[in-house]
């Protein structure tokens, strides 16, 4: 395995700013079956960084069984209706120019995301970007999602990088820890959570941005 710095992203939350975006969706759906925009937005950041048998679990366990599988199920049609199937997603500020400043410098990309593989290409390509990344891991290649540290493992694989000399850029708690258990150095791009101690605590940085990202980069790889 190469040792020398390379950078592995999250995708949701980080490179995509559709957490927002799929968290409005939910709300619109909740409502269906009498469930608050208030109620739903206090159980939604449990939710964030989780694959989809953790999120059934959340949902079902705040607001009864069956109430999950409806807010991902017609959450997901919505949110691909409302965002051409992942074509409109915003993409987040700094992405494009942070990629763009890796690529020339010679560092290798890669993306460890709960979504699923072939979605998160897709939704990439979409925005012109996929071109950047030379692995993509998704949340299918994985038995436990986040906060372990297998995806990160299999992701750095993937890359032929070694986990100690690469940087995991991340908005979650979930993928902060995951990064730190993978012995990866994490760093936290805040975007609906906000750090605690313990990110404080196992976070190389945390960057109000993806500018941010790139000026704490600039003298580390």
């Amino acid at each position: 395995m190469a040792d020398s710095p390379s950078v592995i992203f999250d995708m949701d939350g980080v490179i995509f700013d559709s957490e927002r975006a799929l968290l409005g969706c939910w709300i619109d759906v909740a409502a269906e079956i009498g469930i608050s925009a208030e109620q739903l937005k206090a159980v939604h950041p449990r939710c964030i960084g989780c694959n989809r048998n953790q999120d059934l679990a959340t949902l079902d366990g705040a607001f009864g069984k069956g109430a999950g599988e409806h807010i991902l199920v017609r959450g997901h049609d919505l949110m691909a209706r409302r965002y051409d199937n992942g074509r409109l997603l915003p993409v987040k500020p700094g992405a494009r120019e942070l990629l763009s400043w890796l690529k020339a410098r010679g560092i290798r990309i890669g993306l460890a995301t709960s979504t699923r593989s072939q979605t998160a290409r897709t939704e990439l390509e979409s925005a012109g970007l996929l071109s950047f990344f030379e692995s993509v891991t998704g949340g299918e290649s994985v038995l436990i999602s986040k906060p372990d540290p297998q995806i990160y493992l299999i992701a750095c694989d993937a890359l032929g990088v070694e986990p100690s000399q690469t940087f995991a850029v991340e908005d979650s708690f979930n993928g902060i820890r995951s990064s730190y258990a993978a012995g990866m150095r994490p760093i936290m791009v805040p975007d609906i959570l906000q750090p605690d101690e313990e990110m404080r605590s196992i976070a190389r940085a945390i960057c109000p941005d993806l500018f941010a990202v790139r000026d704490y980069l600039s003298d580390k790889l």
